[in-house]
């Protein structure tokens, strides 16, 4: 597979003012379906990752993205697909978050993320956000 065969997407991990994370349960059909996920969606050739995250979060959270900071970038092998997630951290946001794809979600404590079945490259971002002195974590 050529490194343009790798799947660049924006993730965000939604902290509200309780600290608690923002997940989604993705749709079963999809690739690693009925896993949770922290939402975002593909980086647009030639489009910044950071508009790509701001676009994705409004599409599918119904949110405005006020404040974000990169958080870390993860590169992942799946048997079927190559990712390369780019993840980011949103502490401040305008609009009520509901999930725009009919998706099952719900905010969740830090402790409470190890409960949920995520796909594997997930784990490197539940492994930084726990690592991390956030508050109300």
């Amino acid at each position: 597979m050529a490194s343009s065969d790798r799947i660049h997407v924006a993730v965000g991990v939604i902290e509200n003012a309780d600290g608690h994370i923002f997940i989604s349960r993705r749709h079963q059909h999809l690739h690693q379906g009925d896993k949770w996920e922290f939402p975002g969606g593909k980086v647009e050739q030639g489009e910044e990752v950071y508009r790509a995250l701001c676009r994705e979060l409004l599409e599918e959270c119904n949110i405005e993205v006020q404040d974000a900071t990169p958080l870390t970038v993860i590169h992942h092998d799946y048997a079927d697909k190559r990712v390369l997630l780019d993840v980011w951290r949103v502490t401040r946001f305008s609009g009520q978050v509901q999930q725009r794809e009919g998706q099952e979600w719900r905010w969740v404590s830090v402790p409470e993320l190890g409960a949920y079945r995520f796909p594997e490259a997930n784990q490197d971002i539940i492994d930084k956000i726990q690592d991390l002195n956030f508050p109300g974590f």
